[in-house]
């Protein structure tokens, strides 16, 4: 963007998400998946197949599960919503394993932002799960957040 278009865009916010669509909202910052993370989520879940030890590679869900955490981190969630609910996934793949110590990060990009009632805002976000050095990302999700508006303060 140029400076004019800095001065002239609007903020990120409930009403100028739809505004958004088609943008990079954001890039987190890098997470190390050591194996500690992932015998962790192995003894959490039960998930405790032979090629998530001994420095393999880490559970599919375990880095799905880390893209919540990092969409926050991006700022999803504007400062004029109550808060933001995780709604769901529409599509989920996992393109390529990550290997016990390396490092991954979310890219997320606003897909749609959808009017709904009861002063509601459905985000669709198309969040890829890069990990550092590899051409190709780990995963890449279609993630829902639901918005939920603050209360009006004469309410």
């Amino acid at each position: 963007m140029t400076t004019a278009d800095t001065a002239t865009a609007p903020q990120y916010g409930m009403a100028t998400a739809p505004a958004f669509v088609g943008r990079e909202l954001g890039v987190s910052d890098w997470i190390t998946i050591d194996q500690d993370r992932i015998d962790q989520f192995a003894a959490c879940t039960g998930d405790r197949q032979w090629i998530h030890f001994g420095g393999p590679i880490a559970h599919g869900y375990l880095t799905l599960s880390l893209v919540a955490a990092m969409v926050m981190e991006i700022g999803v969630i504007p400062p004029d919503a109550a808060t933001g609910l995780n709604y769901g996934l529409d599509k989920a793949r996992f393109i390529a394993p990550v290997k016990a110590g390396a490092r991954v990060r979310a890219r997320t990009v606003l897909t749609s932002a959808e009017p709904q009632p009861g002063r509601r805002l459905l985000l669709k976000l198309q969040c890829t799960l890069e990990v550092e050095g590899e051409a190709k990302p780990a995963l890449v999700a279609e993630v829902l957040c639901m918005l939920l508006a603050k209360p009006d303060a004469g309410a």
